[in-house]
């Protein structure tokens, strides 16, 4: 059996939900996220962005094998990416539906960390990545710590254009049960990627969706 520590199987209701909405309260996570403008698709910024994730946390990972790792090391997958997502000229609202201009979006893409990354473990790792990408942006990169707070999400599976039907299904739930929006800063339209698009067929790729919401204010 496997000692390797895994965030989505070991946190079954934050990264594997089913196909119909639920409402879940996020707990406290620290991540590792780089912000950025434009378009995912084309833009440089999204391309360094991914580097810098991917380089820092795997960094940190390897760490073992060079006998630097941190006090409280253990053996992990990396979890997957995430994003939040908004319009630079629409506000924190953007739900995901609207046919908009991608070059328009402002987001924020992170990778979640355990618990024994402190500042002083994600500065050594930087240090490592400038040295084997010199080329590399760490401007806009930070170890960040949040609660996302009550929410509500669903399983798509599909390509990132098609998640509106399922973006619906999760409105009409929440609002079924008592729910209502609650986009602010910290808590913007969340997308969780489970599937690589590089080795995975747009059909089959599997995407959280999740958006908080508040509960309705009683009469």
């Amino acid at each position: 059996m496997s000692d390797t520590f895994d965030f989505k199987k070991e946190y079954r209701d934050l990264y594997l939900p089913p196909k119909k909405p639920v409402v879940i309260d996020v707990p406290e996570i620290t991540c590792i996220a780089v912000n950025g403008t434009g378009d995912p698709n084309t833009c440089a910024a999204y391309k360094n962005a991914m580097e810098v994730l991917y380089g820092l946390s795997y960094s940190i990972k390897m760490s073992k094998m060079s006998g630097t790792q941190p006090a409280g090391y253990f053996d992990y997958v990396v979890p997957p990416l995430e994003g939040f997502w908004m319009l630079g000229d629409g506000g924190f609202d953007y739900d995901g539906l609207r046919i908009i201009d991608k070059n328009k979006f402002v987001w924020t893409s992170f990778i979640r960390q355990p618990e024994f990354v402190t500042q002083e473990v994600f500065e050594r790792a930087k240090e490592a990545l400038l040295k084997k990408k010199s080329g590399v942006d760490l401007s806009s990169t930070a170890l960040v710590t949040f609660a996302e707070g009550l929410c509500v999400q669903i399983m798509h599976t599909g390509t990132y254009d098609s998640e509106a039907d399922d973006i619906r299904r999760m409105h009409s739930f929440a609002e079924e049960n008592g729910y209502v929006p609650d986009f602010t800063n910290g808590r913007r339209h969340h997308e969780i990627y489970l599937g690589d698009p590089r080795k995975t067929a747009p059909e089959k790729l599997r995407t959280v969706i999740r958006h908080p919401v508040k509960k309705t204010a009683a009469v």
